[in-house]
C-alpha cells in the first residue's frame, strides 16, 4: 500500500510538473480556434448571407456546439482515460475537420440555393447549413477544456490552474484574431490561413501525445474516486450566476462593437481590434481570478463582489463610448497611414472596454472555485460551468443583436446589462446573507446586531447601487450615429430629424442650414440631396434604363434614400421593381424624409421590397431581370467586399435576361488607386465589354458607374435623344435635367473608358475573389485617403473615343466627341 501511495504521489508531482507546458498548448489551441472562427464565418456568410439573422444563426451554432461539447465529453469519455491523449486526439480531430471544411463549405452554395428555391424556410435552412459544418468542429473545441481539466484535482490549487488554462486559451485567441485579421487574410487567403491553423492543431496534438508518454501514470483524477453525484452545496446559484455573466458579456460585446465601430470606422481591422481587446481582457482577468481563487477561502463572496464591480465597469464603458471618446479632439485625417490610427484605436478600446472584460474573465475561475468540491469529476465541473457560461453567451449574443437593440436601443440594452450583473451578484451574496440572518434565534446578542444589520441591508444597497448605475447610462449622441469617426470635424450646423437603431444598422437623417438633407447609415453619409450625390444616384438608374432597349424588370441592390430606385418609377415600360435591402428600418425612414427625391417609390404598385442580404437573395432567387443596379456601401466597410467579388458579379450575370444591363457604383474618394483598380478589374473580368462613366465635379474625381451587359452594346445616340424628348418620357427628362443632364449628349459625355482602354492601367490589379475578399483589406487601409482627382486623371489618360460603342448622326457624333475630348 505504501508503495502504491508513493507511486501516486510521484505521478501527482509529475502531473504538476507539466502544467506550464499544458498552458502553452492551450495558447496554441486558442490561436487556432479563433483563426477557424474568422475563416468559417467569412466563408459561410457567402452562402447564408451577412444579415443579423444569418450572423445570429452562425454565432448561435458555433457557441452552441462548444456548449454541447463541454457537456458531452465528461459523460462520454471516462476519467480513466489519459487526459493528455484525449486532448491530443481532440486537437487532431479539429485540425482534420478544419482542413475538410476548407473544401466542403464552398461546394454547398448551389445545393443551398436549390433547397431555398423549393420553398424550405430560409431560417431553417441557414441553421441546417451551419449545423452541418460547424457542430462537428465546435463540439470538439468545447471538449478541450473539460478534457484537460482531468489533469488536475478539484482543490483550490488545482482549480486555479483551470483559470490559467482558460486565460491562456483566451490569450492565444487574441494572437489568432490579430494574426488572421492583420496579416494572414490580408496578405494571403482563407486557404493558407486555414493551413496555418491546421498546422497549429497538428503541432499541439503531437506535443500532447508526447507528454502523455512521459507521464504514463495519468492524472490525479485517474486515482481519485470521482463521482458524478458530488457537487458543492448551493452550486445551482453558481451556475445561474455564471450564465448571467456570459449573457451580459456577449450582450455587451454586441453593443460595444456596434458603437465603437461607429467611432473608429467599421473596417475589418476595427472588428479585429475590438475582439482582440475584449479577449485580452478576458484572458488577463481569468489569470487574476485564478490567482484569487487560489489565495482566498471566500471565493463565493469574491465572485459576488466581482459582479458588483462589473456593474460599475459596464456603466464606465457606456459613459466612455458615448460621452467621452467620441469628443476627443482627434482629426482622423491627420495621417493617411492607417497604422497610426490603429494604435490610437487600440488604446481607445482598451480605455473603454478592458475593465469590464477583465471582470468577465475573472468570473470564470471564481465560478469554478465556487462550485468545486473534493471528489468531484473535474471534467464534469468544468463542463457544467463552461456550458452554463456559453449558454448564457448564446442568449446574450442573439437576444441583444436581434431583439433588444432594435426594440429598446443600445442605451436601454446597457441598462439591462447592469441589471444582469446585479442579479448575478445577488445570487452569490443572497444565500450568504440569509445564512448570517438565520444563524441566530431572536435572542440576538447586542454585539452581533451591527453584523446582522449590515447583512440585511446589503441586498437593498446592491439594488439601489445598480439602479443608480443603470440610470446614469447616457443616450447615444445623434452625431455619432450620423458622422461616426468624423463627428468632431463634420457635425457642426446639422440638425437631426431622425435617429434610430435597427437590427443590422443604426441610421440617422440630418438637415444642414443650406437645406441639404443627409441620410446616414452607421456613421457614414450614404445618400443625400447634395447635387453630386443626387447626380450619381440618378446616373445609376438612368444609365441602366436608357442603355437597355426595352426594360421590363429591375433589381435594385441597396435602398439608401431610395433615389436610384425612384428613377425607375419614371419609366412607363417597367413592370416590376424589386428592391433588396438588409436593414428594414432604412426604406421606412427614407420614404418619410426623401419622398420628393425618390418619387415616393415605396408607394408605387410595381415595387416589391425584399429584406435580406443582397448576395443571399441573388444566390437563392430564381428570378431574372433586365436591369440590376447596385449601390452598396463603401468597400472598406466589413462585409461589403462580398458585393464586389468576381463570384458575386458572376451571380449577377446569371440573373440577367438576354440583353440585360448591370450598373455598379465605385467610389473614388476614401480610396486608393489599387483599391479602385481591384474593383474595376474584377467587374471587367466578368463583363469584358464593360464601360466606366464618371460622376465628376467640374473635372475633378468623385465616383463613377460601371456598366456591364451580357453582349457587346451599341448606343444609338439619336434614338436616346428622341426617347428623352418624347411625351412618354417627360418625367425621365425632368429627373435627368434636375441633376444637370439636359440632353443625351450631357449624359453620354460622362464616358470614362472601357475594358480595352483600361487594360494597361489595370495590369497589376488584384481580382477580388470569395476565397480572399482582398478588397476589404486593401480598402480598409485607404479610408483616410482622398486622391480621387488623381485616380480619375490616370484613368482618363488611357481613354479614347469608342467609335464601336456609339451610333449617331454626324452632328451628334461630333458634339459627343468634343465633349468627351474636353469634358
Amino acid at each position: 500500500m505504501n508503495e502504491q501511495n508513493s507511486n501516486q504521489s510521484a505521478n501527482f508531482t509529475t502531473s504538476h510538473r507539466y502544467l506550464p507546458f499544458l498552458l502553452v498548448l492551450f495558447v496554441g489551441s486558442g490561436c487556432a480556434a479563433l483563426i477557424y472562427e474568422i475563416v468559417w464565418f467569412q466563408m459561410l456568410e457567402l452562402v447564408i448571407g451577412s444579415s443579423a439573422v444569418s450572423l445570429g444563426v452562425l454565432l448561435g451554432t458555433f457557441m452552441g456546439g462548444m456548449c454541447l461539447g463541454s457537456l458531452a465529453l465528461p459523460r462520454i469519455i471516462s476519467a480513466r482515460h489519459h487526459p493528455l491523449r484525449v486532448y491530443a486526439a481532440i486537437e487532431l480531430g479539429i485540425g482534420t475537420i478544419g482542413f475538410i471544411l476548407l473544401f466542403a463549405i464552398p461546394s454547398v452554395g448551389h445545393l443551398y440555393s436549390e433547397y431555398v428555391g423549393r420553398g424550405l424556410p430560409g431560417i431553417l435552412l441557414r441553421g441546417a447549413v451551419c449545423a452541418v459544418f460547424l457542430l462537428p468542429p465546435t463540439l470538439l473545441m468545447g471538449a478541450t477544456l473539460p478534457a484537460i481539466s482531468r489533469w488536475i484535482e478539484t482543490t483550490p490549487r488545482g482549480v486555479s490552474w483551470l483559470g490559467f488554462f482558460y486565460g491562456g486559451n483566451t490569450m492565444g485567441a487574441v494572437f489568432g484574431c490579430l494574426l488572421s485579421g492583420f496579416y494572414l487574410l490580408r496578405v494571403y487567403d482563407v486557404a493558407r490561413t486555414t493551413y496555418f491553423a491546421v498546422a497549429i492543431n497538428l503541432l499541439v496534438a503531437l506535443i500532447g501525445f508526447g507528454l502523455s508518454k512521459l507521464s504514463p501514470g495519468g492524472s490525479p483524477a485517474h486515482y481519485e474516486k470521482v463521482s458524478p453525484a458530488v457537487r458543492a452545496s448551493g452550486s445551482w446559484q453558481v451556475y445561474f450566476a455564471i450564465a448571467f455573466s456570459g449573457l451580459s458579456a456577449l450582450g455587451a460585446e454586441v453593443i460595444w462593437t456596434r458603437l465603437l465601430s461607429l467611432m473608429i470606422g467599421a473596417t475589418v481591422y476595427t472588428f479585429s481590434i475590438i475582439l482582440a481587446v475584449f479577449l485580452l481582457g478576458l484572458g488577463f482577468g481569468s489569470s487574476v481570478g485564478a490567482y484569487l481563487a487560489r489565495k482566498t477561502e471566500y471565493v463565493r463572496i469574491m465572485f459576488g463582489f466581482c459582479q458588483i464591480i462589473l456593474a460599475a465597469a459596464i456603466a464606465w464603458s457606456a459613459f466612455m463610448i458615448t460621452r467621452s471618446l467620441p469628443y476627443w479632439p482627434i482629426n482622423p485625417y491627420l495621417s493617411t497611414s492607417s497604422w497610426f490610427d490603429f494604435q490610437l484605436d487600440i488604446m481607445r478600446c482598451i480605455w473603454a472596454i478592458f475593465p469590464a472584460a477583465c471582470l468577465w474573465g475573472a468570473s470564470f475561475p471564481l465560478a469554478l472555485a465556487s462550485a468545486a468540491s473534493r471528489g468531484q469529476d473535474p471534467g464534469r465541473l468544468v463542463g457544467g460551468i463552461y456550458s452554463a457560461n456559453t449558454a448564457g453567451a448564446i442568449v446574450g449574443s442573439i437576444g441583444f443583436s436581434m431583439l433588444l437593440i432594435p426594440w429598446v436601443g443600445t442605451q436601454q440594452a446597457q441598462r439591462i446589462l447592469i441589471c444582469l450583473s446585479a442579479v448575478a451578484a445577488l445570487l452569490m451574496i443572497g444565500p450568504l446573507v440569509w445564512h448570517v440572518l438565520s444563524s441566530d434565534s431572536f435572542g440576538i446578542k447586542s454585539k452581533r446586531l451591527p453584523l446582522l444589520a449590515v447583512s440585511a441591508a446589503s441586498p437593498a444597497v446592491l439594488v439601489v447601487f445598480a439602479a443608480m448605475l443603470a440610470w446614469s447610462v447616457p443616450t447615444v449622441p445623434p452625431g455619432l450615429v450620423a458622422y461616426g469617426r468624423e463627428l468632431v470635424i463634420r457635425s457642426y450646423g446639422a440638425s437631426y430629424l431622425y435617429v434610430g437603431e435597427g437590427m443590422n444598422a443604426s441610421i440617422a437623417v440630418s438637415e444642414l442650414s443650406t437645406g441639404v438633407r443627409n441620410f446616414h447609415v452607421s456613421g457614414k453619409v450614404e445618400a443625400s440631396s447634395e447635387p453630386q450625390d443626387m447626380r450619381l444616384e440618378r446616373m445609376l438608374g438612368h444609365i441602366s434604363a436608357l442603355f437597355h432597349h426595352d426594360p421590363r424588370s429591375v433589381l435594385v441592390v441597396g435602398f439608401g434614400a431610395g433615389i436610384t430606385a425612384g428613377v425607375f418609377v419614371t419609366y412607363p415600360e417597367i413592370e416590376k421593381i424589386v428592391i433588396c435591402e438588409i436593414e428594414p428600418l432604412i426604406p421606412k425612414m427614407a420614404s418619410r424624409f426623401f419622398r420628393n427625391e425618390n418619387n415616393n417609390v415605396l408607394n408605387d404598385p410595381r415595387v416589391k421590397v425584399i429584406y435580406d442580404d443582397a448576395r443571399h437573395y441573388i444566390l437563392t432567387t430564381k428570378e431574372k431581370f433586365d436591369i440590376i443596379t447596385s449601390d452598396p456601401i463603401h468597400p472598406w466597410v466589413k462585409g461589403s467586399a462580398t458585393l464586389y467579388s468576381k463570384e458575386y458579379f458572376e451571380l449577377v450575370k446569371q440573373h440577367l435576361n438576354s440583353g440585360g444591363v448591370v450598373t455598379q457604383w465605385v467610389p473614388l474618394y476614401q480610396s486608393t488607386e489599387n483599391v479602385v483598380k481591384s474593383e474595376i478589374a474584377t467587374f471587367f473580368d466578368v463583363f469584358p465589354n464593360g464601360t466606366a462613366w464618371s460622376n465628376d465635379q467640374n473635372g475633378t474625381g468623385y465616383d463613377m458607374v460601371l456598366v456591364g451587359q451580357t453582349a457587346p452594346m451599341k448606343l444609338n445616340v439619336d434614338e436616346l435623344q428622341q426617347r428623352l424628348f418624347s411625351s412618354a418620357y417627360i418625367y425621365v427628362a425632368k429627373s435627368l435635367s434636375d441633376v444637370g443632364f439636359l440632353s443625351s449628349i450631357d449624359l453620354l459625355a460622362t464616358y470614362a473608358g472601357q475594358t480595352s482602354d483600361l487594360k494597361p492601367w489595370m495590369k497589376d490589379a488584384e481580382i477580388n475573389r470569395d476565397r480572399n475578399l482582398r478588397l476589404q483589406y486593401l480598402a480598409g487601409m485607404g479610408l483616410n485617403v482622398y486622391m480621387e482627382t488623381q485616380i480619375l486623371g490616370d484613368m482618363l489618360h488611357y481613354r479614347r473615343f469608342p467609335e464601336e460603342l456609339f451610333i449617331a448622326s454626324d452632328n451628334l457624333l461630333q458634339a459627343l466627341k468634343e465633349r468627351i475630348k474636353n469634358p
